[in-house]
């Protein structure tokens, strides 16, 4: 029997931030961390220990792409955007991931990472009608895979093996990971769509979204640019990160599996949340409260994130609130 894995203080030590209300009772309660960090990098709020490292998940996508434009990612605006995503698999997605193919000379099926439907229900309901099944393409990190690609041909990198930890550009990824969350990785796994993921600081995730966010020249600006400019190729029609980036001026954010979510301000503050149990419906009300807390006011970007309700026989009798920010 394997031992048992260590336990990050971002989860050990990390308290109750939200409750689940039915009926004016609390039925259920989240546990999570929470941090902003100041322009500077260093902590202006922290609701548990956020120097204990967690997978970023799909926030991690902005830092990766950045690393793809610093080794020769051509794109910009849609398809920059696209490379950060994680997308609903509406049409517009699927057509911007096969732009990105076909403008380094690919096809699809150099694709590798894991075959999925839609996550749009509309999207997934019209491709499981018409008889298709898991692709690669209609999975949420095709637009990321693809410009893993794109970035090998501009290198002149291998291509059957761009998924390797060991492959120049997975070496390439982890260095700016570690460049920009100020932070060695320290844990390496597969995410869900088979690419690498590192664990990093709580806070230093904060850092590079900050970070990002601030650089007016350069390829962090350009990735910036990109979000800013195309929230819905990042998250998709309906999607709350895409409500939350077109709400806040200046702002980028990216959600991520684990209920991780990770944002950054024009001003160069970067703010970073973990649910403990991984359970996404506290992660859009732990971050709209700190977004509160901090200062960001508009209503309507907040309220998609905080728009969690408890259903009993299909109609709301309660919701998820934000305790002890």
């Amino acid at each position: 029997m394997s031992p048992p894995a260590s336990v990050s203080s971002a989860l050990a030590a990390a308290p109750v931030v939200a409750h689940v209300v039915r009926g004016g009772f609390v039925e259920s309660a989240h546990h999570g961390t929470a941090v902003v960090t100041n322009p500077d990098g260093s902590i202006d709020l922290e609701i548990g220990d956020a120097s204990g490292p967690v997978f970023p998940r799909s926030s991690s996508k902005p830092i990766q792409a950045l690393a793809m434009v610093r080794n020769g990612l051509a794109t910009d605006g849609a398809l920059l955007s696209l490379a950060c995503a994680s997308h609903s698999g509406e049409d517009f997605h699927l057509e911007g991931v096969r732009a990105i193919l076909a403008g380094a000379g690919l096809i699809e099926s150099d694709l590798q990472n894991t075959p999925d439907y839609p996550l749009d229900e509309a999207a997934r309901t019209d491709w499981i009608a018409a008889g298709r099944k898991r692709e690669s393409i209609a999975q949420n990190c095709s637009g990321k895979h693809a410009s893993m690609l794109a970035t090998c041909v501009a290198r002149g990198w291998d291509l059957g093996t761009y998924r390797n930890p060991d492959h120049r550009l997975q070496v390439a990824i982890r260095g700016t990971v570690r460049e920009l969350t100020g932070s060695e990785p320290v844990a390496e796994a597969l995410d869900g769509c088979g690419a690498p993921i590192h664990a990093v600081p709580l806070s230093g995730l904060a850092r590079a979204f900050g970070r990002i966010a601030a650089t007016r020249v350069g390829p962090e600006a350009r990735v910036a640019a990109a979000i800013r400019a195309y929230p819905e190729f990042l998250g998709g029609t309906g999607r709350d990160v895409t409500a939350l980036i077109r709400g806040v001026d200046g702002l980028i954010a990216k959600d991520g599996a684990e209920a991780v979510y990770a944002v950054g301000l024009a001003d160069g503050r970067g703010v970073a949340v973990k649910v403990a149990d991984g359970g996404a419906r506290a992660r859009t009300v732990l971050l709209a409260a700190v977004l509160r807390r901090i200062g960001v006011t508009d209503e309507a970007a907040l309220a998609a994130l905080e728009n969690q309700p408890v259903l009993g026989h299909g109609e709301p009798v309660g919701s998820v609130v934000a305790v002890g920010i």
